[in-house]
């Protein structure tokens, strides 16, 4: 299947980085342009999506994921995010003084978007990449009725 990450298709559409463009624009006007290139996302050929952190804050792309496709949310906790990202200088919304407490911030806000948005809910800190994928399939092998009484795990 083929994988887009939905941060690269929209800084293509862009031409520059979204941090560049945040710090031009706004992020009101990058949610914008971001709903856009999730409701174009979501009408294309199968595949995986990956989508932005903060792709849940708008009801209309929490409506359309959940509708045109099978949402997974990979749930990781902010310390684990943290470890991953201290030094990644491209994400806008962690350049501040204490990125820790933002991503706290951050979690708190969109955890329960993303659990509303999500089909399956899978606990993914620092979790083996191979069993993570085996998980997933599992999910996916699952009759849709089946998937649904299962809930989230």
């Amino acid at each position: 299947m083929p994988f887009i990450d939905s941060d690269h298709a929209i800084e293509q559409r862009l031409g520059c980085s979204i941090r560049e463009f945040f710090e031009v624009e706004g992020e009101e006007r990058f949610r914008d342009i971001e709903s856009e290139v999730i409701d174009q996302l979501t009408q294309g050929p199968e595949g995986v999506l990956s989508t932005g952190g903060g792709t849940v804050l708008r009801a209309l792309n929490r409506e359309r994921l959940r509708q045109r496709g099978q949402v997974f949310y990979l749930r990781t906790s902010p310390e684990d995010v943290f470890r991953r990202l201290r030094h990644d200088q491209s994400r806008p919304l962690l350049q501040v003084a204490d990125p820790l407490v933002r991503l706290r911030e951050l979690f708190e806000v969109r955890d329960p978007l993303y659990t509303q948005t999500a089909h399956h809910v899978i606990e993914s800190a620092r979790p083996h990449v191979g069993a993570l994928l085996q998980l997933i399939l599992k999910k996916l092998e699952l009759p849709q009725s089946d998937a649904k009484s299962h809930g989230s795990t």
